[in-house]
């Protein structure tokens, strides 16, 4: 293979909403500066993402100054909404992780998502990544945070590795499903360059000027099967992972990644694999 590259940088601001892909990108302790400050939570303080409400991926959230996003979905007027003042925090349950979160001030935003999904739900900001979220012990160290995303602070994919899944899926019993465009991973930074699979076995690497190290493999769910241009959903990835990429009892595809220490990553980066 040739020089591996940062192909593509992808931030979220709400947790399940369409992405953005900016040229560049600042990294922060806990991610992408950005990256999932905002998640939907349902009445009992649960996440809501694309596991329970697929239609999740037709919605889009675009940054406004100062931290706050601008809400649009299909049949929806836009909203804007500002980070809301540190006026108390309310629960957050997150994949069995209990995290306080600060309720967006305006009811419009509440009742925009729970018209849009037709369910309870209302919108919460992370105020203060640094002290909220722990990444889960059993693969971080001491003082090591995370945003409103899965676990991580960043996921990375393989565009090489893309390729070979959809050759595999092409093989498979579910072919029409195939091929699969990168944005049902939903990653934050996509390497081009490498061999497929190589990410495997990396544990250090440098984005640029910027070192993360590689906390463990990403376990896929049921939001990869999701076509995020549709809302409709599909039986790949799973079918494909789950005969040719069971490792440790998950299905893989991905790296999540820890930064170890502040930076800015821009799209063309040399990606210099450490360890």
């Amino acid at each position: 293979m040739g020089s591996q590259l940062l192909q593509s940088i992808h931030v979220h601001p709400v947790k399940a909403f369409r992405g953005l892909a900016p040229r560049e990108a600042v990294v922060e302790p806990w991610g992408l500066a950005g990256d999932r400050r905002w998640v939907l939570i349902d009445d009992g303080g649960r996440v809501v993402t694309q596991r329970q409400q697929p239609r999740l991926a037709l919605a889009a959230a675009e940054f406004l100054p100062g931290g706050g996003v601008r809400l649009s979905a299909p049949g929806m007027d836009p909203l804007s909404v500002p980070v809301p003042r540190p006026l108390g925090t309310v629960p957050v349950q997150i994949f069995g992780d209990k995290v306080e979160g600060v309720l967006a001030e305006d009811e419009a935003a509440h009742l925009w998502c729970s018209e849009y999904l037709g369910a309870g739900t209302r919108l919460v900001h992370m105020d203060d990544p640094a002290v909220r979220r722990p990444v889960d012990p059993d693969y971080g160290r001491p003082g090591e945070t995370v945003s409103f995303a899965d676990g991580y602070p960043l996921l990375l994919t393989s565009a090489s590795s893309l390729d070979a899944l959809n050759s595999l899926i092409a093989q498979g019993d579910h072919a029409a499903d195939g091929p699969l465009p990168m944005n049902r991973f939903r990653p934050n930074a996509v390497v081009s360059g490498a061999a497929a699979w190589a990410e495997d076995d990396w544990s250090r690497i440098a984005i640029g000027d910027v070192t993360f190290r590689v906390a463990k493999p990403c376990g896929r769910c049921v939001v990869t099967t999701t076509d995020q241009g549709t809302a409709v959903r599909g039986r790949e990835p799973l079918y494909s992972l789950g005969r040719h990429r069971r490792i440790g009892g998950k299905l893989v595809f991905g790296q999540n990644l820890v930064p170890l220490h502040r930076g800015t990553i821009r799209v063309g980066d040399p990606v210099t694999i450490l360890d």
